[in-house]
């Protein structure tokens, strides 16, 4: 099924932005430039920046219309249901290293399906809390199948519409399922100097696999956070 018009307008803004068109703080296109341009209503444009805006890419000024983030946000690993937005639960975030290939851990190796000794990309960033100190190290790793076609993912400055628009863009993939797995342990020395917290120091470790619609893994993140701030609130029907 083709992408509907509102998508469209979405997601050649999102290329267009990703290309340095437009940078940090720069306002967009108006709702009238952009519906003349694609023959649509105001209403499908204004559709189209809603998605941008759910993904944190884009924010309303008023008066003005819409400008690109100034501060792009994050996500803890873990929780990406269908219908979230990238802004829910999203904070801001820095790198932290540059990404580099090298034999991930034994969990990681099985949630992608590894061969013994195969690399994968690895990604770091820091997510940070509200007062700016450090909330959760989330380490991403993505197998040789994603990494060797979507090159942008080798280079160090964030991908400013997003991993998961950018590999389906590359690669045609979408994730369709995810599996989070929490547990609790011991930081290691890294994780606590990137914390901040002194050791022996507690931490809750979220691992989440996203796979296709061929129940192929596309990425696998570890969301280490530390026990003082972790918490976990789910609101679900009863009766």
């Amino acid at each position: 099924m083709p992408p509907l018009k509102y998508e469209q307008i979405a997601d050649d803004l999102r290329t267009r932005i990703a290309a340095g068109e437009f940078g940090p703080g720069d306002l967009l296109p108006s709702g009238r430039d952009l519906a003349e341009q694609w023959a649509v209503s105001r209403a499908t444009v204004v559709k189209a920046y809603d998605v941008l805006r759910a993904d944190g890419l884009v924010a309303a000024r008023q008066g003005t219309g819409f400008t690109v983030v100034e501060t792009p946000v994050a996500r803890p690993a873990g929780g990406r249901r269908a219908g979230s937005s990238r802004v829910t639960g999203g904070a801001p975030y820095r790198r932290l290293g540059m990404p580099d290939r090298l034999v991930p851990p034994a969990h990681v190796v099985e949630a992608l399906g590894l061969e013994p000794g195969e690399t994968a990309l690895r990604r770091m960033r820091l997510v940070l809390l509200d007062d700016g100190s450090p909330g959760t190290v989330v380490t991403a790793w993505f197998p040789p199948a994603i990494a060797d076609v979507a090159p942008r993912l080798a280079l160090p400055g964030p991908i400013t519409e997003g991993t998961t628009h950018y590999v389906r863009r590359e690669t045609g993939r979408s994730p369709c399922e995810g599996v989070d797995i929490t547990t609790v342990r011991l930081a290691s020395n890294e994780e606590a100097r990137l914390l901040e917290v002194e050791q022996p120091a507690a931490v809750a470790v979220v691992v989440h696999t996203a796979y296709d619609q061929d129940r192929l893994p596309l990425v696998c993140e570890e969301g280490v956070t530390p026990s003082h701030v972790f918490e976990e609130v789910e609101t679900y029907p009863m009766g």
